[in-house]
């Protein structure tokens, strides 16, 4: 072995530490020193392909990853990685054969049975994604990512007793779980305990499932108290029966709970079937202190008659799928602005913002945004509106649980398993909330010319009768 080749190995093996401390930058420069010294080290060109995928740098992840594969064709954990990196670009066909590349390679490697199974329930393909990953799971019993993919698709085709129990594996509110001193529960009888309600995921998600405290009380407990994300508590604490709202940053040092649960477990050991969904809508209220400000605003700025309708149209765009269910512009929405008698409310915070101020000249929206500090005022404004039109986000979310009317704009590709299949309905919340799903691809045209006419209908007086 020559000199190069032997400080390019101990670079690369500089790296893999830097690696597993997440000094990735220091990790990724260490990988350029190492190939260049030996541009045939091929796990040197993996984990650099690794580090530019996740930082962005996805077209030299692949020349990475191919020269990789070039050097090394029989290490199935490239072929994986590259697959990944394939389904991420959306270059499916390419990302599946990846994958059956790195199990003719190692069929033993259940990461490689998961992301396949994903691959494949993210193309409509449900009955062999389900094969996948129960190969997955029977390889590693334990593999949360292969139970997650599986909740979903089984929580979206309505199959909610086996997808709770596989939703019950995730991991991600562990590090919230090490200030607590209670025990899990876990359907253990309530009666005269107190529990703790633990937020995880989303905003959304929170508002969803909060509904559970009712449930919990249902059960025989004497206090429900809530841990949520400090935006959402003065929302909660308008909950029906709910005890103490602790945000995530107060001092509950002196609370003394017999039990705590995620929040996103309760539908599990509620027993919660899809025709037994609990539904009380609304379970969520304005705070009254917000609702006198905004009525007064929005009288002033739309006097009635007329329709008043708030609108969403971006996501999170750190959320997986925010290209998908995200609206490319507000101008998607254009033809609604050809309704008489309608006057909108962009109810958009964050991302997709600035586009009302920029596109103000050409269409009759106001701008609600920067009087909006938290859910708080955006549910007392919402509760002077008559509708909302919301991409899947957490607005959608709090309208229909205020028992506000709320269309909802889905897309084709990977739509949340929650809003099920085909339906135009949700049983999440009955009455208040209609679906409507992109026919394919990534086309909102065809799902904003239903909505123009729908709300077409609704804002059209109605004639008397002759």
């Amino acid at each position: 072995m020559n000199t190069s080749q032997e400080q390019a190995e101990q670079l690369f093996a500089q790296s893999s530490s830097e690696m597993q401390a997440d000094h990735f930058d220091t990790a990724e420069a260490l990988l350029v020193k190492a190939l260049n010294m030996d541009p045939r080290l091929a796990e040197a060109h993996a984990n650099l392909a690794w580090l530019l995928d996740r930082r962005g740098s996805v077209s030299e992840a692949v020349r990475h990853y191919e020269l990789a594969i070039e050097l090394q064709p029989d290490n199935a954990r490239i072929h994986l990685n590259f697959g990944a990196t394939l389904a991420e670009l959306k270059f499916f066909h390419a990302a599946e054969a990846a994958y059956h590349k790195a199990l003719l390679v190692d069929p033993t490697l259940p990461g490689t049975w998961c992301n396949l199974g994903a691959l494949l329930a993210q193309n409509g393909r449900d009955d062999e994604a389900e094969t996948m990953l129960g190969k997955a799971l029977a390889l590693d019993p334990a593999h949360v990512a292969a139970h997650f993919n599986l909740a979903c698709l089984l929580l979206r085709k309505g199959r909610f007793e086996e997808g709770w129990h596989h939703l019950e594996f995730r991991d991600w509110y562990h590090p919230a779980e090490e200030r607590l001193r209670c025990r899990r529960w876990k359907g253990q009888s309530l009666q005269d305990r107190v529990v703790l309600v633990m937020c995880e995921a989303g905003f959304g998600d929170m508002i969803q499932f909060c509904r559970y405290v009712a449930v919990l009380r249902a059960q025989g407990a004497a206090q429900v108290d809530v841990l949520s994300h400090p935006d959402l508590k003065p929302l909660l604490q308008t909950l029906d029966g709910v005890g103490d709202v602790f945000a995530m940053d107060d001092d509950t040092s002196a609370s003394d709970w017999d039990y705590w649960v995620p929040v996103m477990s309760l539908p599990l050991y509620s027993g919660t079937r899809l025709d037994a969904i609990p539904a009380v809508i609304p379970y969520l209220q304005a705070p009254a202190d917000r609702l006198v400000y905004w009525r007064q605003k929005i009288d002033q700025l739309s006097p009635r008659p007329g329709l008043r309708v708030g609108l969403v149209w971006h996501g999170n765009p750190a959320f997986e799928n925010d290209a998908q269910r995200s609206l490319p512009s507000v101008q998607t929405l254009a033809p609604l602005w050809r309704v008489p008698g309608v006057q909108f409310f962009s109810l958009q915070k964050g991302n997709g913002e600035r586009e009302v101020k920029r596109f103000q000249a050409t269409q009759p929206m106001t701008d609600l945004a920067p009087d909006l500090k938290g859910f708080a005022d955006t549910a007392a404004a919402i509760e002077q509106l008559d509708l909302v039109i919301s991409v899947d986000t957490a607005v959608a979310h709090l309208a229909a649980a205020l028992g506000k009317p709320c269309w909802l704009l889905l897309p084709a590709f990977m739509t949340d398993w929650r809003w099920l299949e085909e339906r135009t309905d949700s049983p999440w919340y009955p009455q208040v909330m209609r679906l409507w799903r992109q026919p394919t691809g990534n086309d909102w045209a065809p799902v904003v010319a239903q909505v123009q006419a729908a709300l077409q209908a609704w804002a059209q007086p109605v004639k008397p009768a002759n």
